[in-house]
């Protein structure tokens, strides 16, 4: 069994990361693994730079984000600047590909309030094609058990689980 990173941020991730692709990709493969995940927060800028980096250092490019969740409806535009939850979307096949770059346009289009998020709603719709991770302590799960509200991280465990479930094509597995 290999490890493989699959949540690690870029120049692109603003004002979070600091790893360029040529160095990220020598890494890689200085420590034995053959894939790597991008996840840059919010966007998906570097994503063709990082393709063909990876490509040409002969490791496998895993693409992805980090998509800031809002509370509630992405449209609202109200409570603090922090008011969203953090989710690792990664692509599993061309369609998940198609899907990150439709929420990552919902985002900035219709859900940009201090960042660019998307909702459960927008997720549950264009979630075909994507594995979704439970990101960092900035994830919904672990702030509800950061506040030992187990009941809601379960919840929230159980909401993430089905908006994933309900678009899987017949011949995914899920």
């Amino acid at each position: 069994m290999k490890f493989v990173h699959l949540h690690t941020h870029s120049q692109y991730s603003l004002l979070d990361g600091a790893n360029r692709f040529d160095r990220m990709v020598a890494a890689t493969r200085r420590m034995g693994m053959d894939a790597v995940a991008l996840t840059d927060h919010g966007n998906l800028f570097g994503a063709v730079e990082f393709y063909q980096t990876a490509r040409d250092g002969d490791v496998k490019p895993i693409l992805g984000m980090e998509a800031y969740i809002a509370e509630g409806s992405r449209r609202e535009r109200v409570g603090r600047a922090g008011s969203y939850f953090h989710l690792v979307l990664l692509a599993e096949n061309n369609i998940g590909w198609q899907n990150l770059l439709k929420l990552s346009s919902i985002g900035y289009l219709e859900g940009f309030y201090y960042k660019p998020r998307i909702d459960h709603e927008t997720l549950a719709q264009h979630a075909d094609g994507l594995i979704g991770l439970s990101a960092c302590l900035k994830g919904e799960v672990a702030t509800r058990l950061d506040h030992e509200d187990y009941k809601g991280a379960r919840e929230r465990a159980e909401r993430m689980a089905l908006a994933f479930k309900t678009t899987a094509s017949p011949s995914s597995p899920g």
